[in-house]
């Protein structure tokens, strides 16, 4: 998937979590709905953008990738 997608996305639910009182709470959120509900290519997509910089995400979006856990790529 195009990085630009993945970072709208990303931004997109991090925006919905800020209304969370609680900043850990919110980054919490935002990782677990990606784990839950984003492929695990596109995870480490995403988690290997933010290790180049992770321009155009927003803050909490970037808290949130970096406590990512991500599995390997298959290796065949």
């Amino acid at each position: 998937m195009r990085i630009e997608r993945l970072i709208t996305m990303a931004n997109d639910i991090a925006t919905y979590f800020t209304v969370e009182p609680d900043h850990a709470a919110a980054v919490t959120s935002v990782r677990d709905h990606l784990k839950r509900f984003w492929d695990p290519a596109m995870r480490r997509q995403l988690k290997s953008y933010l290790a180049e910089g992770g321009e155009g995400l927003v803050p909490l979006a970037q808290e949130a990738v970096r406590e990512l856990d991500v599995p390997p790529a298959d290796v065949h």
